[in-house]
């Protein structure tokens, strides 16, 4: 299975929801989700004074590529911080996390499996 087929809608239709582990300064809106291969594409909000530390490090079995849309955020392991405009891609097994901010951050997730359209190209030419 795969995440559904959506045309543009406004994603503030969608209610922030507290992500697992239950911290209600760690919220998400889920835009799309893949319910048998339990990915997702999300927007991630972590208010000011949030810390991910109780979740420990993370390793998920799908690709995830982040975008930071606002604020900025530090992974406690690397510490290192990461601000508006950066971007990573991890690949399945990469660790990561945990994270804490003092300004809050806003990002944007997609998650998948590397093989979850099959029959769709993997290379795209050059514009």
């Amino acid at each position: 299975m795969a995440k559904p087929e959506y045309e543009f809608f406004p994603v503030t239709d969608i209610e922030w929801t507290v992500c697992p582990g239950g911290n209600p300064l760690i919220t998400e809106r889920i835009l799309s989700k893949d319910l048998e291969g339990g990915v997702a594409t999300r927007i991630l909000r972590y208010e000011p004074g949030a810390d991910s530390t109780p979740m420990g490090v993370q390793v998920h079995n799908f690709w995830e590529e982040v975008y930071i849309l606002e604020g900025s955020f530090t992974d406690l392991s690397l510490g290192q911080t990461f601000r508006a405009g950066d971007y990573a891609c991890r690949p399945p097994g990469m660790p990561h996390g945990p994270w804490s901010t003092n300004e809050g951050v806003v990002t944007f997730e997609a998650r998948y499996h590397s093989n979850e359209v099959p029959g769709v190209p993997t290379n795209f030419p050059n514009p």
